[in-house]
């Protein structure tokens, strides 16, 4: 099955990008994008303390989170451990799937992913479509079995 098929049957409206390199960020966007035709709302933070910023608006507004957040660990200003221990103290009502995408291949990295509950998975870099259509088929299968609060 197509990425933008099962993307369109999970109703995944929006992807938060929180990572500073520049070729990651459109590399992300072309497999949501360009690949499958995707067309879905992409935002992309720089470090975590904009990402922070941007979402606790969002819920104060009352706003819809992305349904999906690709977090970086290794960010200028505030990396992606900071951004998760602030970001699970905030009120959220319908909790984002959260992946941890990085370059890290230490153990300790995989393993203190683990213990946020928020975490749904750590992810190796490069992301790759047969990595994402991976993913995307693991929601949809979480979804048949409980859905996604929205």
């Amino acid at each position: 099955m197509c990425l933008f098929t099962l993307l369109k049957v999970m109703k995944i409206e929006t992807v938060c990008i929180i990572d500073d390199d520049p070729i990651f960020v459109y590399g992300t966007k072309v497999l949501l994008n360009h690949n499958c035709s995707f067309c879905t709302t992409v935002i992309v933070h720089e470090n975590g303390q904009e990402a922070l910023e941007d979402l606790t608006s969002m819920i104060n507004k009352g706003e819809q989170l992305p349904d999906v957040i690709f977090l970086d660990l290794n960010m200028p200003v505030m990396d992606g451990w900071e951004f998760l221990d602030e970001f699970v103290k905030l009120p959220l009502e319908n909790i984002p799937r959260l992946y941890i995408v990085s370059s890290s291949i230490d153990q300790r990295d995989i393993e203190k992913a683990h213990t946020y509950t928020i975490v749904k998975d750590f992810i190796v870099k490069p992301l790759s479509d047969a990595v994402l259509s991976d993913l995307f088929k693991t929601i949809e299968q979480e979804d048949a079995v409980q859905p996604h609060d929205k």
